[in-house]
């Protein structure tokens, strides 16, 4: 089997363009593809984790990833699935994003020897000339056809701005500088990328002729990414300042029973015939595939080590056993006291177990919270800090899946 065609048995392809063409050059090793990351954040989540996944299956093959970090086209921001305008960063926010996301990247894909390559497209939009980015791309796109576009329906209903409407123009531009300075003649993105993806090809192709060898390939990672990921408190991210170990084994430790089988094909690299066995699994036979998931995707990112930790904290708890030692931390502070002392409701805000106080009521009253094992259902409890330091740590436990030890 190709890696084209375990693409295919993974799930990961859509939709793309020129087919034949597009199975011999990934193949055969041939292929120099990017992937654009806009760094609307400090770190990298899911979402992203699902591409560079893809990204590393390529590069294994002997294909050249590029990562584009959108340096540029992050000073307008994508409007694709967004019902509002993003919030504009500064130009020094952005520069931190961007090399926040290097310093993760190269942590996961090899750029050594030239099998791979990190480019900014600040470096080429930030210098553009307006009137002669006009006339010499604005001319090839059709305003009508723009206007038909996915990522742009949902902005039409509450006003989308002319920064916006740009950004179609600017990736399309990304694909064609990559083509000129770097030989690429793919790209690859999500279900929701794929009108911006088209601009790309039609423009190589009307600026240099129909011959001109550039093909898209569109990816079920942004829909499936944006059902998975999201936690409580928000992202799952790869930072482990943002998301701990622990917090990312657990996620996908306790991820529902009819997704677990496809994220394990999609986001693990193990054998499509190991897989197939685990398909078999039903009931209370998939906590093995789960952890085997949760295993494989914390060693992508956290490495073995951190994955092993994260693997008998969460089995020591699950068995009623006392190892917190790699669970998340929450420490007090006398701030965080009233009279000596922090209410239930308070402490499970401070400890990300719940995003507000009136969650936190509800989780109580449900009988869903217990402090070292003991239910806790009085709305009105309070732990002191005395018991804390006496204990020197305690485990708050919401619901049957989230833990979080405490230390003053």
């Amino acid at each position: 089997m190709g890696v084209y065609e375990e693409l295919q048995a993974r799930g990961l392809i859509a939709q793309v363009t020129d087919e034949d063409e597009i199975k011999e050059l990934v193949n055969s090793g041939k292929a120099t593809f990017y992937i654009g990351f806009d760094p609307t954040a400090d770190s990298l989540h899911v979402g992203h984790f699902m591409a560079l996944c893809l990204m590393k299956r390529l590069q294994m093959a002997g294909n050249k990833p590029i990562v584009l970090v959108g340096g540029g086209t992050g000073m307008i921001g994508d409007p694709s699935g967004r019902t509002d305008m993003r919030q504009m960063m500064t130009r020094e926010t952005i520069d931190h994003n961007c090399e926040c996301f290097r310093k993760q990247m190269s942590r996961f894909i090899d750029f050594s020897e030239g099998k791979a390559l990190m480019v900014n497209n600040a470096d080429w939009l930030l210098d553009l000339n307006y009137v002669e980015l006009l006339r010499d791309v604005g001319a090839h796109f059709s305003v009508n056809r723009m206007l038909t576009a996915e990522c742009y329906k949902q902005r039409m209903e509450r006003g989308l701005s002319f920064l916006e409407f740009n950004y179609m123009i600017m990736q399309s531009y990304d694909f064609y500088v990559l083509y000129q300075k770097y030989g690429c003649n793919m790209q690859f993105g999500g279900d929701d990328q794929w009108s911006n993806m088209l601009g790309g090809t039609e423009l190589i192709r009307r600026k240099l002729g129909k011959d001109a060898y550039a093909m898209t390939i569109n990816l079920l990672l942004t829909s499936e990414g944006k059902k998975m990921g999201k936690t409580q408190s928000g992202a799952l991210w790869l930072d482990p300042e943002k998301t701990s170990p622990y917090e990312f084994y657990q996620y996908w430790r306790n991820i529902d029973d009819a997704d677990v089988i496809k994220c394990i094909k999609m986001i693990t690299f193990l054998p499509l015939e190991e897989i197939a066995e685990l398909e078999k699994l039903e009931g209370a036979e998939l906590n093995r595939a789960k952890e085997i998931l949760a295993y494989e995707t914390t060693k992508l990112i956290h490495g073995e080590e951190e994955a092993e930790k994260a693997q008998e904290a969460a089995r020591a708890l699950f068995a009623g056993g006392s190892n917190t030692d790699n669970i998340p931390t929450t420490e007090l502070s006398d701030s965080d006291f009233t009279d000596g002392k922090i209410t239930i409701l308070d402490l499970l805000v401070k400890a990300e177990l719940a995003p507000s106080k009136s969650e936190a009521r509800r989780n109580v009253q449900q009988g869903g919270v217990s402090i070292d094992g003991e239910k806790v259902t009085d709305v009105n409890a309070a732990i002191t800090s005395e018991f804390i330091r006496e204990k020197g740590s305690i485990v708050v436990k919401r619901g049957k899946k989230a833990f979080r030890k405490i230390i003053f």
